[in-house]
């Protein structure tokens, strides 16, 4: 079963500096009935005007990453970690017994877009860490790559859970298939363009529950960029 999210029934949050959009219940944005699914708590479609972004701010046991979509994100944590992220490259932070950070727009004239997502970890106070690394183009072309997973396959970047993202590009004729095992549950979101999912049209920003779906196809694609992720068989985040 698909149970489709539009992106435009999503929560806004517009600061001049900042245009976000909320799959799921976030700061001054709460709706009951999304509030995650399974072990995803957190999908911010966000864009940052030039020379701005997101002052030093905490977090502690939790799983975050950032995928930046166009433009740049400057990164720097209390760890003394500093890095630009780009279209291609995955960051991941696990928060663990506690983490500060900010991210910023550093382009005085190029908006960024990325996502920023956080996944419930299995455990808590573990030691922070970040991860980054960049998926070539050709590797997401027409086929699901494994961008994150428990444990680190296939260089994904790990995560502290039993969850694994992949991310899609789709266009013209290029398809791919995945299998769901019986005991799972997924999630799709479409990140930009749209694409077909079991012959559901979906379109930019829109997402997906997924229960008992067996295997989803991905076709029709129009300059389409997905995140599938696979997830416990619940409803809702939770220890």
């Amino acid at each position: 079963m698909l149970e489709l999210r539009k992106a435009t029934d999503r929560g806004v949050a517009n600061f001049g500096w900042l245009d976000s959009r909320h799959t799921f219940s976030f700061g001054h944005y709460h709706d009951p009935k999304q509030v995650g699914f399974s072990d995803l708590l957190v999908i911010n479609d966000d864009r940052v005007e030039p020379g701005m972004g997101f002052g030093t701010h905490p977090h502690r046991d939790m799983e975050i990453f950032s995928y930046v979509l166009e433009g740049a994100l400057e990164h720097k944590d209390s760890m003394g970690t500093g890095s630009v992220i780009r279209p291609g490259e995955v960051q991941m932070m696990s928060a663990g017994t506690g983490i500060a950070h900010s991210e910023f727009n550093p382009s005085a004239t190029e908006r960024v877009h990325f996502l920023q997502i956080w996944i419930m970890p299995d455990r808590q106070r573990v030691a922070p860490r970040y991860q980054q690394t960049q998926f070539a183009e050709a590797e997401k072309r027409g086929r699901l790559r494994l961008i994150i997973s428990p444990d680190a396959a296939d260089g994904s970047l790990g995560v502290y859970q039993d969850a694994r993202v992949y991310a899609g590009l789709f266009d013209g004729a290029e398809r791919a298939e995945f299998v769901l095992a019986a005991n799972r549950h997924a999630y799709v979101h479409v990140a930009r363009g749209s694409v077909r999912i079991n012959g559901m049209a979906m379109t930019e920003g829109d997402g997906a529950r997924i229960r008992e779906a067996g295997t989803l196809s991905f076709d029709g694609g129009q300059d389409a960029e997905v995140l599938l992720f696979d997830l416990r068989p619940r409803e809702l985040p939770g220890r």
